[in-house]
């Protein structure tokens, strides 16, 4: 059994720093708005902080539930987001904004719900 209260903490936070790539990345209509001058570089750099952030405090989920309670929720794509995690740390002059793009117009309010489901659920009981 793993300490809930402490990937409830984990989640939180995870929640938390979603919520500020959302916000960071709502001015942007395309993946130039983030390269075409230094606001929009540096608000990159920040998405890409926080999102590296969220790919390790998903490994560390990981970890404490011996890579159970992720997989309970199969629609994210787990091991792309601790991927991406890994990519932006090792490869981050590789990085293309498209891709941070894309991520934020697409996939990260999805994530942001159902890590928030996840915190319900282990709230609530309904999952161990």
């Amino acid at each position: 059994m793993y300490d809930k209260g402490l990937v409830v903490d984990i989640l939180e936070q995870i929640i938390e720093a979603i919520e500020i790539v959302q916000e960071r990345c709502a001015f942007a209509t395309c993946e130039n708005d983030f390269m075409d001058t230094r606001e929009g570089q540096e608000k990159l750099d920040s998405i890409c902080m926080k999102l590296i952030a969220v790919g390790e405090s998903l490994k560390n989920i990981d970890k404490i539930t011996d890579k159970k309670l992720l997989s309970y929720y199969p629609k994210i794509e787990w091991k792309k987001i601790k991927g991406i995690r890994d990519f932006i740390s090792h490869h981050y002059f590789d990085l293309d904004a498209e891709v941070i793009f894309g991520i934020c117009k697409n996939n990260i309010a999805d994530l942001r719900e159902t890590l928030k489901q996840i915190d319900t659920d282990l709230k609530s009981g309904k999952i161990l």
